[in-house]
């Protein structure tokens, strides 16, 4: 049985989620996102890499269909009986959207259904098959859990605090680690590490590292260096507890920080309050974006901002942590009480060779937001 949370919020979750598509008008929901699925019954796997489906029925019921190899994984970590759980067999020419049109029929849903599609738990050739094994038309289903999701209860809450502690106590082995000469792959590893110690698990994507000129990047990528007697060191990682995130991010400077790297500081530091204080349930996210873009436009920074400053976080699966919505220039999406997000004050400046970025998670609270790192956004020189 999963351990993660009690049969009482799982039960909370399931009802919930048929009622949205009760209000819908909806019989069944087809989900493919691994997000969807472990939110709803606890069923943690990647095995959404491959074809896989579970069935939420507006009268409460929920079936998945997927493959042998994760039966027990489903057996394990969810919610599901083995009666709720179907098998599609790997065989030449086998259609599993097939299965899965025959399945929905056999649990007797005849009425409106719909399916997610913006996950990578569906490719594209695996969305058209599913749309041509049915002989009926199906609506578009997104949204509906993603929102759900979104409102963390205070269980969820705590997972997202031991999230951010792994984070912090990442940052810790980063700046324990990390001196002139030091190897990236080294830091990388004590950062790593870190999380694993404190039983957390492997982020949504790759923690982010980049030096020199490729401190610029906000990307993983592959390659490692050894950092020079003056360097500049870009991290972007998340602790991940039980799945759940709360990332950080962080320019650190090796040996002393010039005029510039200390004025971008300063005013990434401001921007990234000037942001927590938008942020206020009931308000749009528009207005946190609009409150970081002032502040770099308003010091001659705007040539070096990106066009977002954030976005939610959750308990989220590959290929990336970014979890939705996002903040960027005039969304209208309502803040809400409860909601975790990450923000981010990017600045890479690439006339000048120099990037500084700050970023951390915080929840939302009746009163505006709360950071949910035990670090200062402090300039670090190491």
């Amino acid at each position: 049985m999963p351990f993660h949370f009690s049969d009482a919020e799982y039960a909370a979750r399931l009802s919930k989620a048929a009622a949205a598509l009760q209000a819908r008008d909806l019989e069944a929901l087809l989900l493919f996102a691994p997000e969807s699925h472990y939110w709803i019954c606890g069923y943690d796997t990647f095995g959404f890499a491959m074809f896989q489906c579970l069935i939420l029925g507006a009268d409460g019921r929920l079936n998945l269909l997927t493959r042998a190899p994760d039966l027990r994984q489903a057996q394990q970590t969810s919610t599901l009986s083995d009666a709720q759980i179907h098998i599609w067999k790997d065989i030449e020419g086998v259609s599993p959207a097939n299965t899965l049109a025959d399945l929905v029929k056999s649990l007797g849903y005849s009425g409106k259904i719909a399916m997610e599609t913006e996950t990578p738990g569906l490719t594209f050739a695996n969305g058209q098959s599913v749309i041509a094994a049915f002989d009926r038309s199906l609506h578009r289903g997104d949204g509906i859990i993603s929102d759900l999701r979104q409102d963390k209860s205070p269980a969820e809450l705590d997972m997202h605090r031991r999230a951010a502690a792994l984070s912090d106590d990442a940052l810790d082995a980063a700046l324990a680690s990390t001196r002139a000469g030091a190897f990236e792959g080294d830091i990388l590893a004590e950062m790593q590490g870190a999380v694993f110690r404190g039983g957390g698990d492997y982020a949504g994507n790759e923690f982010i590292i980049g030096s020199a000129e490729r401190a610029l990047l906000c990307r993983y990528a592959s390659g490692r260096r050894h950092l020079d007697a003056q360097d500049q060191l870009t991290l972007e990682w998340s602790g991940a507890y039980a799945r759940y995130h709360a990332a950080m991010m962080q320019t650190l400077v090796i040996g002393k920080a010039n005029s510039a790297q200390r004025q971008m500081h300063s005013v990434a530091r401001d921007a990234l309050e000037a942001c927590e204080a938008a942020i206020k349930p009931g308000r749009p996210m528009g207005e946190v974006f609009a409150a970081h873009a002032q502040v770099f436009d308003k010091a001659g920074l705007g040539h070096a901002r990106l066009n977002a400053c954030g976005y939610a976080m959750g308990a989220i699966y590959n290929p990336i942590w970014v979890d939705f919505p996002m903040f960027y220039e005039n969304n209208p999406t309502v803040m809400r009480e409860s909601q975790v997000f990450f923000l981010h004050m990017i600045l890479m400046d690439s006339d000048a060779g120099l990037a500084m970025c700050l970023g951390h998670s915080v929840e939302v609270t009746a009163h505006g937001a709360k950071r949910l790192s035990r670090h200062a956004p402090d300039l670090f020189e190491l």
